[in-house]
């Protein structure tokens, strides 16, 4: 077990307090279920690509009709294949 310490406000723990009573948890549990449950919100926040209709729409119309290389692309790809020989 890892230990997390945190000074807060007298209000803020009398808050945090009430909220553990009222879900019949320790003061502890409460704090570590909701820090839990928020990370896991973040992170999910952060890792998830949400797109309007109209992205989604164009995405996968680039996706299923992707343009033709241009001159430039066709260059990289060159340069790259001979950097890999």
């Amino acid at each position: 077990m890892a230990r997390l310490e945190a000074r807060v406000s007298p209000e803020t723990k009398a808050l945090l307090q009430k909220a553990a009573d009222l879900e019949g948890r320790s003061l502890t549990d409460f704090v570590v279920a909701s820090l839990q449950a928020e990370a896991y919100r973040v992170i999910e926040r952060h890792q998830t690509l949400k797109l309007s209709l109209e992205d989604s729409d164009a995405f996968v119309g680039a996706l299923l009709n992707p343009p033709q290389p241009n001159d430039a692309l066709k260059e990289a790809g060159l340069r790259y294949k001979n950097d890999m020989s």
